[in-house]
């Protein structure tokens, strides 16, 4: 296999959609889509935002299904799902209780659909993880392990202390399945 480091495959930050604390989901999906039709070196386009602090840092992500979270107004119930986890009820029973409770109400309406367009990105937002980050000088070998072990979609690259670029499973997927499709059986 090509002896690839991470920073041979990462996306570089300046390429990949973010934006800054404060901004609404309505406005960072609107960057989403411009990153995903200006990005044109892989096929796998952007999945998620990175949340930069007022200073450039990046301090979260929001991914795709993070974004349809917003929108869900499971609020009213979630404290009480939450207090039922901690009395040992079972998931089956928790699910049951959460379809019951959709089914009475109808959950994404137009109201709701604004309300989430209208919230600010730090309120649903993931903060990185420290399993999250690798270096552009490691070995794919060991990204891959990061990427396996803590089930990531992509990883934070760094350059000493700071935040250079991403590494995403689409594209060290490809290069592995690639390298591997080219060798003779």
């Amino acid at each position: 296999m090509k002896n690839y480091l991470v920073k041979d495959l990462m996306v570089p930050i300046s390429e990949y959609a973010a934006v800054t604390v404060g901004t609404s989901l309505i406005d960072a999906v609107r960057v989403l889509e411009r990153a995903q039709d200006a990005y044109t070196v892989s096929k796998y386009q952007h999945r998620a935002i990175l949340v930069l602090s007022p200073e450039g840092q990046v301090v979260g992500k929001i991914s795709q299904l993070r974004a349809l979270k917003a929108i869900e107004s499971d609020h009213e119930f979630g404290d009480e799902i939450d207090e039922m986890r901690k009395f040992n009820f079972s998931e089956d029973y928790i699910a049951q209780l959460r379809d019951k409770y959709r089914s009475r109400k109808k959950i994404i309406r137009e109201d709701t659909l604004r309300e989430a367009a209208a919230k600010k990105v730090e309120e649903f937002m993931q903060a990185p993880t420290p399993g999250e980050y690798v270096s552009e000088d490691c070995r794919l070998d060991t990204a891959i392990h990061k990427l396996v072990a803590g089930t990531h979609l992509s990883l934070l690259v760094t350059r000493d202390k700071e935040i250079v670029g991403i590494l995403r499973i689409s594209d060290v997927f490809a290069a592995v399945f690639h390298e591997m499709a080219s060798l003779e059986y």
